[in-house]
């Protein structure tokens, strides 16, 4: 299973992917990095329906809660599913700039 079989939840669920790379974190804590990152805020409807996919897909686990925080932790088939997407976004990446670079030639 791919990021992509998400459809138009393949982006959120790839920008919540690489915030808890980094290490666990909770939802407000993935919020806040995504915004960061973006400059866009998820909603929260949208943050917490892509960690509830993600979780049962198995590419994240919910940790032991903290108070009322629940940490999120990327699992190793996360990470295959993350390093895959990310591989083909640098194909995308380095094929667009040579197009671009051709173009300005």
């Amino acid at each position: 299973m791919e990021l992509t079989d998400l459809g138009r939840f393949s982006e959120p669920a790839l920008q919540v992917l690489v915030a808890v790379a980094e290490g666990p974190k909770h939802g407000w804590a993935i919020a806040g990095e995504i915004e960061e990152r973006t400059g866009r805020r998820p909603q929260p409807a949208t943050l917490y329906g892509t960690l509830s996919r993600l979780e049962e897909r198995g590419w994240i686990a919910g940790l032991e809660p903290e108070g009322r925080r629940r940490p999120f932790a990327i699992t190793p088939a996360g990470e295959t599913v993350l390093r895959a997407r990310l591989g083909e976004l640098d194909q995308l990446l380095r094929a667009g700039r040579r197009a671009l670079a051709l173009r300005m030639a």
